[in-house]
């Protein structure tokens, strides 16, 4: 089978080292792909925002999968428009895309459902939104409604914080985004993330990792797209894991289908497990960037049959089966990320560092320039590691960065500082 995975970050070359071990795989194309995953696949110049451009490809290259790796395109409805010029797409409907793309259709859902989640209100008027907060107090967590790169979300500690953070997104810093505001309120505990496959009637657990949202060590900074994560998450024990499944995530999936948008694909549960129990902060309707890297490396079943089971509605009685080894990435970033940046640096020391024992290296912002390898966005190079524990492959990690030579880049020093801590790393 032919397939075509769109994206050109670190998850989709994560999922592209997944994807070419699949015995049902012929060929894979990935639009727009990256120099990393040109090792893996071929990749293609294509529009994926243009339907048509992408029809015809699949049509001329008899692609018989397509899966979608961002957001935008999924929101934009691409797997609608694939599926009604006839071919296999992995990733929800335009309509089911809204547990991502708005923020306050979830919440929406959730309490229509009594899905555990935090308190929250809607606003599309500042002034109002700013009179809500007062009589909240902080901490108080503000989101732009809509897709915002990661970068949307606000955790205020202080009323000034949370003030600015709702005139930034009716000032338009987050464009479309940030015309509806939701205001939640402030949850305390551990933050997991949490993904299951669903086929629109059955779901399917598949693994925990914990992300590092903020850009600096001691997880200060302004919040990112991820820093690094690991996987398994240790708060993810058995028992949770049952909990979220039975109360969040069954849930969610019986609720869409009855509300007549029934979700296929993968949900990426944004958790906050406090002292009652878990809650969800909020949805992602794609694979996690960076948790994706992790989760990739410790997957042992067929990624591709798992993920046609979704498209195809034959999860039930199926599994995924993962290795009990303990997986780590540390992101490496361009200075001045998640705000203004430089492109075009170069990055030394790959190949050795990729050389190294456990060590996989995902490329994310990169280009090629003729045997160079130049940085092309905010996050570059997720340096991946495997370890019986999480402290091991974080000494890999750490290692393989060390051998990585860009005086323009920098990383958190930190990733898997709770599993660690916790000793159960």
């Amino acid at each position: 089978m032919n397939v075509l995975l769109i994206g050109s970050g670190g998850r989709e070359h994560a999922l592209a080292l997944a994807l070419s071990r699949s015995p049902d795989l012929t060929r894979l194309f990935t639009a727009p792909g990256n120099p990393g995953i040109a090792g893996l696949a071929a990749c293609v110049t294509l529009d994926v925002t243009d339907s048509a451009a992408v029809i015809a490809f699949c049509r001329n290259e008899r692609i018989g999968f397509v899966v979608v790796g961002p957001e935008a395109p999924l929101v934009a409805g691409l797997v609608d428009d694939l599926e009604a010029a006839g071919i296999a797409a992995f990733g929800p409907s335009k309509a089911a895309a809204q547990l991502e793309g708005s923020k306050g259709f979830t919440k929406d859902l959730c309490a229509r459902y009594s899905i555990p989640t935090a308190a929250y209100a809607r606003f599309c008027d500042k002034d109002a939104a700013l009179a809500y907060l007062e009589r909240q107090g902080a901490p108080i967590v503000v989101k732009a409604d809509g897709l915002a790169a990661g970068k949307g979300v606000t955790v205020a500690m202080t009323l000034a914080e949370a003030r600015d953070a709702i005139e930034a997104c009716f000032a338009g810093q987050f464009g479309a985004a940030g015309a509806e505001v939701v205001i939640e309120a402030y949850l305390d505990g551990e933050e997991a993330s949490f993904f299951a496959l669903s086929d629109g009637v059955n779901a399917l657990p598949l693994a925990s990792a914990q992300d590092h949202k903020r850009a600096f060590d001691g997880d200060q900074g302004p919040n990112t797209g991820g820093m690094g994560a690991y996987s398994p998450a240790p708060v993810m024990t058995e028992a949770m894991t049952k909990r979220v499944m039975a109360e969040i995530i069954r849930p969610t999936v019986a609720g869409m289908a009855r509300d007549g948008h029934p979700f296929k694909g993968v949900l990426f549960a944004g958790l906050m497990i406090t002292a009652k129990g878990p809650e969800l902060i909020e949805y992602n309707v794609r694979f996690g960037d960076p948790e994706t890297q992790v989760m990739m490396l410790r997957l042992q079943s067929d990624l591709l049959a798992l993920l046609r089971a979704s498209r195809d509605g034959r999860l039930a009685g199926l599994a995924a089966e993962w290795s009990d080894d303990a997986a780590l990435t540390v992101v490496m970033a361009a200075k001045g990320y998640p705000g203004d940046y430089r492109k075009g640096s170069e990055i030394c020391g790959l190949d050795a560092a990729a050389r190294l024992p456990g060590v996989t290296l995902f490329h994310a912002g990169t280009k090629a320039d003729g045997g160079r390898i130049l940085s092309n966005g905010g996050r570059v190079i997720n340096v991946t590691a495997l370890g019986e524990n999480v402290a091991e492959a974080q000494a890999r990690a750490y290692a393989a960065v060390d051998a990585i030579n860009w005086p323009d880049g920098f990383c958190r020093r930190d990733i898997g500082w709770r599993a660690v801590a916790r000793g159960k790393a």
